[in-house]
């Protein structure tokens, strides 16, 4: 009987507070259902009328045709009566608005005939661009303009658009000799090829005959008959044998990804010197925040030495808690990090990730993110009905980005949960660009925010994990970077800036997301609406500075490895290079018969770039330092963060941007301090939890 009485009495106890949820909470905990529309005429994807039908790509790509045909001509005339630089920002703007929407619908729409069309107007926007390329009069007349000026005024953000323009030019060659610009299309071509090989192959299961192995090994892998498949590093299991077997495994030596990385870094390097550059390092920091890869060598090498000492201290507790866990003195290795760095995790979160996500719906969390941008910046995001063929599918959130006094500044498409033929990927796409229209109105940006979430059941909203909540929190900083940035150019407006300042804004999100004053305001439970325990928000937050130390010591090594290739890494194979460069920034030894670095896809696409997470993760750390450490909802930093930070986006270049944000210059020593400030303040609770391994 009193079991029974507190099922009514829990029941009653929900009714009471349901009520009580935000229009926004209630919108994202319930499930979107799919509409039957008997009345209305279909608006068409993202509201053009085109795509109404997926022909209507066909016709998109005509009008580029056609436009970019007119602004050609016009930016080549001798009567040209409009600045370069908004030329050139028009023809940007009209082959990106089918090209963004074209690749995001090739990868996201569910239906074939969709997916095709997109894919094709993909390819002749890539066609059109190609042959833009190689128009030297439209070289010509963009050139003249950067090296002598403009006969029209311009400001320096027009100068410095346009010498953005230009040098987009010049990547593909074409200020060279003809036999020299040939040779730049071949290379880029043979990139292109060995890149996406190498990528298949990184990826690709080790086959390994059962007669060679071990018999205690056998058990862990997958068997493929008298074969085993080794797909990966079992970095979570906790049987060491295990884990150091998939290890040498999967990362043994392979001949054929060794020669595609060294062909590709080769084809690379011959890129860059063609084109005037020492390495291909140069040509690819090149207009970043740090502008050159000797600035990199000096942030890596004085975080390096930074962090020795204290990855020392890291380590030390997971060799401790691998020896009580063997009962045997056995060393650190990389095989073990992974495991030991999620395990402690764990023990002092003393619970599972799957018990704190009843405090994070999805509806909480993204009232979580309302609050934070109303606070900080008078922003609401306000959950709006779509018109009949806006969407893609039918499970789809639209978001308006309305400013208390401004009014609508964009619009945020959701497309949060898991489907068939979905990219398994947390990411953000640009539909549209912000930009000054030449009536002097504003073009609204429009945005996509993808996650791959589990459905709503039927009997509850869908609930986060925190590693998803962070995901959304980062992913949704790029959203506002989008909606913040009011940009006299597309070009640069928003995520449209250099790689090492794009994801400042994304990686600041999470910082918030790991405050416990912003968890306080919306971690509530999904059926009560109690507030998560102050226990859990402390264990929570504190976890995720354990063994941050090892962690950035871990992302310095693979930095400095990508700079080593991609500054003419000499003699020898990529494993010797691996070798020599770990052995200077990484604590822990190179396991013999290994090449982890065939494994590292990053190095195509993050090619001479992958020091970027370091260094937005620095700046970021000391903008949250600098202006929210103390109040994460003060409405006065968040106004002096959105107009002289992200307001700009990619329209000044990017370390002016920082330094005057932050009134100090980027320096190595300045970066550096924000990460080892962030990761000292963390030192206290490490000792607390080295005590327990003693």
């Amino acid at each position: 009987m009193l079991r029974r009485i507190q099922t009514v009495s829990s029941a009653v106890f929900r009714r009471r507070f349901v009520s009580t949820w935000s229009p926004l909470t209630t919108a994202f905990n319930t499930r979107p259902e799919k509409r039957i529309n008997f009345t209305k005429n279909e608006v068409g994807l993202f509201g053009i009328p085109e795509l109404t039908s997926y022909e209507g790509f066909y016709a998109l790509k005509e009008k580029a045709i056609f436009k970019t045909d007119d602004l050609i001509e016009e930016a080549t005339s001798p009567d040209r009566t409009r600045k370069m630089v908004v030329i050139f920002d028009e023809l940007s703007d009209t082959l990106c608005k089918v090209a963004d929407l074209s690749e995001f619908i090739r990868l996201a729409h569910p239906s074939a005939n969709f997916c095709t069309a997109a894919e094709d107007a993909c390819i002749t926007i890539s066609g059109i661009v190609e042959k833009l390329n190689t128009h030297k009069r439209l070289y010509g007349a963009l050139k003249a303009v950067v090296d002598g000026g403009d006969r029209l005024e311009t400001t320096d953000v027009d100068k410095h658009v346009a010498g953005l323009f230009l040098f987009d030019f010049e990547q593909s060659g074409i200020h060279l000799e003809e036999e020299a610009r040939q040779r730049v299309v071949y290379l880029n071509d043979c990139i292109l090829q060995l890149g996406q090989r190498f990528m298949a192959g990184a990826v690709h299961p080790r086959s390994i005959s059962r007669s060679i192995l071990p018999e205690s090994v056998l058990p862990f892998f997958a068997s493929d008959g008298e074969n085993i498949l080794v797909s990966g590093l079992y970095a979570d299991s906790a049987n060491s044998i295990a884990r150091e077997s998939a290890y040498r495994l999967f990362l043994y030596p392979d001949e054929q990804q060794e020669r595609l990385l060294s062909e590709l870094l080769k084809a690379r390097h011959e890129l860059a010197t063609v084109c005037g550059f020492p390495t291909y390092a140069h040509r690819a920091l090149k207009a970043s925040t740090v502008e050159t890869p000797e600035m990199v060598s000096l942030f890596l090498d004085a975080l390096n030495e930074q962090l020795q000492p204290r990855a020392a201290k890291d380590f030390s507790i997971m060799q401790k808690m691998k020896t009580s866990e063997c009962g045997v003195q056995v060393p650190l290795a990389a095989w073990d990090t992974p495991y030991f760095t999620a395990s402690l995790k764990r023990k002092y979160l003393q619970a599972s990730a799957s018990e704190f996500s009843p405090y994070f719906s999805l509806g909480a969390c993204m009232e979580g993110l309302n609050l934070l941008t109303k606070s900080l910046f008078g922003i609401t995001l306000e959950n709006t009905e779509m018109q009949p063929g806006e969407s893609w599918f039918h499970d789809i959130y639209k978001l308006a980005v309305v400013h208390e006094s401004e009014g609508l500044l964009g619009y945020i498409y959701c497309d949060l949960f898991e489907r068939q033929g979905k990219p398994n990927q947390d990411c953000h796409f640009t539909i549209q660009g912000g930009k000054v229209l030449p009536d002097g109105s504003f073009q609204n940006p429009i945005v996509v925010v993808m996650l791959n979430l589990t459905q709503p059941r039927w009997s509850g909203p869908t609930l986060l994990t925190p590693s998803m909540v962070d995901n959304l929190f980062h992913e949704m900083g790029h959203a506002m970077h989008s909606m913040l940035a009011r940009t006299e150019y597309q070009h640069v407006t928003g995520t449209r800036c250099s790689t090492d300042f794009a994801e400042v804004p994304s990686v600041l999100m999470e910082y918030f997301a790991s405050d416990p004053r912003v968890l306080r305001s919306f971690a509530k439970h999904f059926q009560t609406q109690e507030p998560m325990p102050e226990s859990m928000i402390e264990r929570l937050c504190t976890s995720k500075h354990l063994f941050t130390a090892s962690e950035t010591q871990l992302q310095v090594f693979y930095s400095a490895l990508d700079q080593a290739y991609h500054g003419g890494h000499g003699a020898g194979s990529t494993t010797h290079t691996l070798q020599k460069v770990q052995e200077t920034y990484y604590g822990l030894p190179y396991v013999e018969n290994t090449a982890w670095q065939l494994r590292f896809s990053h190095l195509v696409g993050y090619g001479a770039k992958y020091y970027s997470y370091l260094i937005s993760r620095a700046i970021a750390s000391w903008i949250w330092q600098t202006y929210f450490e103390r109040d994460p909802f003060s409405r006065t930093q968040g106004e002096k963060y959105r107009r002289g930070c992200l307001a700009y986006g990619g329209g000044i270049p990017s370390r002016l941007l920082v330094s005057n944000f932050l009134g100090r210059e980027i320096t190595a020593t300045n970066l550096t301090s924000s990460l080892i400030n962030e990761i000292d303040s963390s030192s206290e609770r490490l000792k607390y939890v080295e005590s327990h391994f003693q």
